[in-house]
């Protein structure tokens, strides 16, 4: 118990130490640049929040909070549209991976509550809401969101027989650099010629050219970036488009054009902490890697999308995360009973010993 609570205490250390560092290298960039880094402390402060909010939760309705959290994904996707800046009539920029985003938390939520109930009933409804998931990503006309969901249901059903989390979060970890080095690829151009037309026929031209501005950008200004917010001024791509959020739709790369190196290994350094206290928190196997699998899922679209501008897909990501390092009550009488038998069955020993090595008993 003292061990596991030093690892604890650790990662959350680590974290405290990240998210402040992301915070403050936002405000020094601005500085410097006159940037405004009002978007990147409030995603800061959601995360942080919603983590918060997680552990919380996860400790006194270990079940039922990551249920109600699924709901609450499900519905806040399909009142995205009304969620964002300006007329009802017009989607905001980056919904679309928004809604793949809120989905796929959506269904690692409910796999998380599915995997901690031991109530079989409840535990198929949960699987069931899961799969609706997925249903629903598809009646949104998401295909992200389908295939970003179908990715964690999968996963989440593999978990139960994985021995190890480790390699496991290892594994997840190597996906989300993979995702993110092909994206840099694809900004760089150095794709062989009939992939780079697949993948600009996929994603779009405009959205390719919004990453290579930001590309550009980071070469021109490696050290400190051109500035928190300042992308739509200074890109090209951005100023022909309409309507444009002023973003290159890539996490990864915004950071690297307005933050610079820095940037981006704060970005790397926020979700290598979160699969760090996943790997170390107490909760069983199953759930700790379906939640790593969907916050993974969250990354890759966040890589290729603009779903971190989306608050509440933030502090989404922060609450699956703190449910899922969260210890539930229910786990502590039975380790408190187990160490109290452990200490009562070692008492007898001691003082045995202290009786054969005194005086002889008469």
């Amino acid at each position: 118990m003292h061990a596991a609570g030093e690892r604890r205490n650790v990662s959350d250390a680590v974290g405290v130490t990240v998210l402040a560092g992301c915070a403050v290298w936002s405000l020094v960039t601005a500085a410097v640049h006159d940037g405004r880094p009002e978007g990147v402390l409030l995603a800061v402060l959601a995360l942080a929040a919603g983590y918060a909010a997680g552990r919380i939760l996860g400790v006194l309705t270990p079940v039922a909070a990551p249920c109600a959290g699924a709901l609450a994904g499900l519905a806040l996707a399909v009142a995205l549209p009304r969620l964002g800046p300006g007329p009802e009539i017009v989607a905001p920029p980056g919904h679309a991976g928004a809604t793949a985003a809120a989905l796929a938390l959506s269904a690692g939520a409910a796999c998380c509550a599915a995997w901690t109930t031991p109530v079989p009933v409840l535990r198929l409804a949960l699987w069931l809401l899961a799969g609706g998931v997925a249903v629903a990503g598809a009646l949104l006309g998401s295909t992200a969101a389908v295939v970003a969901c179908c990715a964690v249901l999968l996963c989440s059903l593999a978990a139960g027989r994985a021995q190890r989390r480790g390699p496991a979060l290892a594994g997840l970890a190597v996906v989300a650099a993979l995702v993110a080095g092909l994206t840099w690829a694809v900004a760089g151009n150095v794709l062989p010629g009939s992939l780079a037309d697949a993948v600009r026929d996929r994603l779009t031209s405009r959205r390719v050219g919004l990453w290579r501005d930001a590309l550009g950008m980071a070469h021109r200004e490696s050290g400190l970036g051109v500035g928190p917010g300042r992308f739509g001024e200074l890109s090209e791509t951005a100023a022909r488009s309409t309507p444009s959020d002023g973003r290159p739709h890539s996490a990864p790369l915004q950071l690297a054009a307005e933050q610079g190196v820095v940037g981006v290994l704060l970005l790397a350094a926020v979700f290598c902490w979160v699969l760090l206290a996943l790997w170390r928190a107490p909760r069983p196997t199953p759930v700790v890697l379906t939640a790593g699998a969907a916050l993974t899922a969250l990354a890759v679209v966040a890589t290729t999308g603009n779903a971190l501008s989306f608050t509440t897909v933030t502090v989404g990501a922060g609450l699956l995360a703190g449910l899922a390092t969260a210890r539930p009550l229910a786990e502590e009488p039975a380790a408190s009973e187990s160490s109290d038998s452990s200490e009562s069955s070692r008492a007898p020993s001691r003082c045995e010993q202290g009786v054969h090595g005194g005086r002889p008993a008469t």
